[in-house]
Formats: structure tokens, C-alpha cells, sequence
């Protein structure tokens, strides 16, 4: 493998250019679940950084925060990456919409799209998702057909997702501010490789060594470690196994999100504040890591002696 660059591009730079997805990669399959978490996410760590007061002049000093990988070739073929950037596409069309009721405006065209000789070329650019693409841009809406494909029906619906899950709280001065903040802070790091192949071979590597284990598989290892009965143990785990399976047959994350609904309705007794340095609450720290959120709250949930793990 020859000729392998990474770089770490902020938005406003990585859209600045348009990409293509080959007709073999798989179609734009985001639920509402990975939108939610994807605005959860921008929209606590800009919290981290918002004061009451600031303008858009003050992003300039924010941190930044990491989105994830980008792996393309050289002639701007996505090989990894595309949900993300497709539902980055999504958001500043969205947040484009929001703003046309204000003053002043960020300039978020050339981040969606390009006009040459009128027609318009969207950052990611696949022909059948133009139509609904435009319509968004323009309309705010699309009207599904009867032969679109699973891509234009789950953007389309991703787009309803965004209208809903966008928070009321930054729909006002604090706009501007975010937007500047999303394009301008927030973080890909675009990994170019000279060929197709050697793209796979990159992202064959980055996907297929050593499986980090999942918040469900730390709990499960952490309440394990409290049985001190080696019978009782080796029941517990079987049932664990048969309740995770069941779980994960629902859906792929079934047995995450079923643990941290659970345990959210059960025992968050608070959520954090939105502004800057507020603190991450019982809601939040269960969302990010309900295993160390149980462990640090062991004696609020009974778990005090061996049987009650």
C-alpha cells in the first residue's frame, strides 16, 4: 500500500469539495436513533464551550470535538464515511432553513452544493438523491415516489428527524454560534489513499482488529465480578446471554439501548443544564456509559452484597 495521507479537515474544508459513492457501496441507511445521538452529541459539546454573551466571533477560542474517520480515494470516492457526511449534508440544510428568519446569515450554500451552468452538484454526489436533495434545499420537504430507493426515503425521513430532535433551545441567539461551531470546530480526519483498493485495505484494517468491548459487555463483566458463588455466577451469565440475544435479534444496539432506557426511567433523577460548564447529570452519564454510571451508583441501586448483583 503506497501513498496513504491523512489529515484532519474541519467541515467547512471537507465539503468544500464533492464526492461521489461508488454504485457498490451500500445505501444511506441511518435510522432516527443515529440522528438523535448525532445532534445529542454537537449539541453537549457545544454546551461545553457556550458562555450567555458570546457571538460568533468568540468560536474562534472553542475547542474542538472529533467526529471520526473519512476514508476516500484521491478522485474523491467515499469508501467510509458517506451516513456521516450525508447526514452532515442533512443538518446544515436544515440549519440553513433556520437561519433565513434571522439578520444575518452563515453561508452554508457552498458547503451543500455547487452551481455550474444551473445545476447544482451536492457535496455528496449521487444522482438519484438529487431530486430529494433540492427539494429539501428549496422546499424544506420532499414528497416520496413510488420508485425511490432506500436512500432517498431514509434521507428524506432523517430530514423529519432532524425538524423534530433539533433542540427549541438553539433555535434562538445561540443559532449563528452553533453553526459557526459545527463548520468551523468540529473535526473529520480525511484519509486519502492513491487507489480503490488500497482504500479497503485501509478501512479492512481500521474495522476488523481487536473488538473494543461494548458498555453491556463491561456491565455484564463488572456485575459478574460481584457474585461470589461460581454456580450462581455461571447461571446469571447464561441468562444474561439468552436475554442479550433476544434483545440483539430486535435490533443490532437492542441490548444498549434497552439497558440505558432502563436505567434512565428507573433511577435518572436529573439532566444537565444547557450552557457551558454545566455538568453531565444522571441522564447524560447513563447515555455515554451506563456500565461506570452503575458501578459509581451501586449502594443508589440495593447492590450491596453479593446476591443482590
Amino acid at each position: 500500500m503506497n501513498h496513504i495521507t491523512s489529515e484532519a479537515t474541519v467541515i467547512s474544508s471537507l465539503l468544500n469539495n464533492r464526492y461521489k459513492v461508488q454504485y457498490y457501496q451500500r445505501e444511506y441507511s441511518w435510522k432516527t436513533k443515529q440522528i438523535q445521538e448525532l445532534i445529542e452529541d454537537l449539541t453537549n459539546e457545544f454546551f461545553e464551550n457556550y458562555e450567555e454573551g458570546h457571538t460568533q466571533e468568540d468560536v474562534e477560542h472553542y475547542e474542538g470535538y472529533f467526529l471520526g474517520p473519512v476514508i476516500m480515494t484521491k478522485d474523491k470516492a467515499i469508501i467510509d464515511g458517506q451516513q456521516r457526511l450525508s447526514s452532515i449534508t442533512l443538518m446544515l440544510i436544515y440549519l440553513n432553513h433556520l437561519q433565513q428568519s434571522l439578520d444575518q446569515q452563515v453561508d452554508l450554500n457552498h458547503l451543500i452544493f455547487s452551481s455550474k451552468f444551473g445545476k447544482k452538484t451536492f457535496s455528496i454526489n449521487v444522482p438519484e438523491r438529487k431530486d430529494c436533495l433540492e427539494s429539501l434545499y428549496e422546499k424544506g420537504k420532499y414528497e416520496e415516489k413510488e420508485n425511490d430507493t432506500e436512500s432517498v426515503i431514509n434521507l428524506t425521513n432523517r430530514y423529519r428527524d432532524i425538524e423534530v430532535l433539533f433542540p427549541d433551545d438553539m433555535k434562538d441567539d445561540k443559532l449563528l454560534i452553533f453553526i459557526e461551531w459545527l463548520i468551523e470546530k468540529v473535526v473529520l480526519v480525511e484519509i486519502n489513499a492513491n487507489s480503490e483498493q488500497d482504500a479497503h485495505k485501509v478501512f479492512v484494517a481500521m474495522n476488523d482488529r481487536g473488538l473494543r468491548l461494548t458498555p453491556v459487555e463491561m456491565l455484564k463483566g463488572y456485575l459478574l465480578s460481584e457474585i461470589k458463588d461460581n454456580d450462581t455466577r455461571n447461571k446469571i451469565n447464561d441468562l444474561w446471554k439468552y436475554r442479550v440475544l433476544s434483545l440483539k435479534e430486535l435490533e443490532k444496539d437492542g441490548d444498549t439501548d434497552f439497558i440505558k432506557t432502563w436505567l434512565r426511567s428507573q433511577y435518572a433523577e436529573s439532566m444537565r443544564v444547557g450552557k457551558r460548564d454545566s455538568e453531565k447529570k444522571d441522564f447524560e452519564i447513563i447515555g455515554d456509559a451506563p456500565h461506570k454510571w452503575v458501578r459509581e451508583n451501586r449502594e443508589r441501586l440495593g447492590l450491596l452484597k453479593s446476591r443482590d448483583f
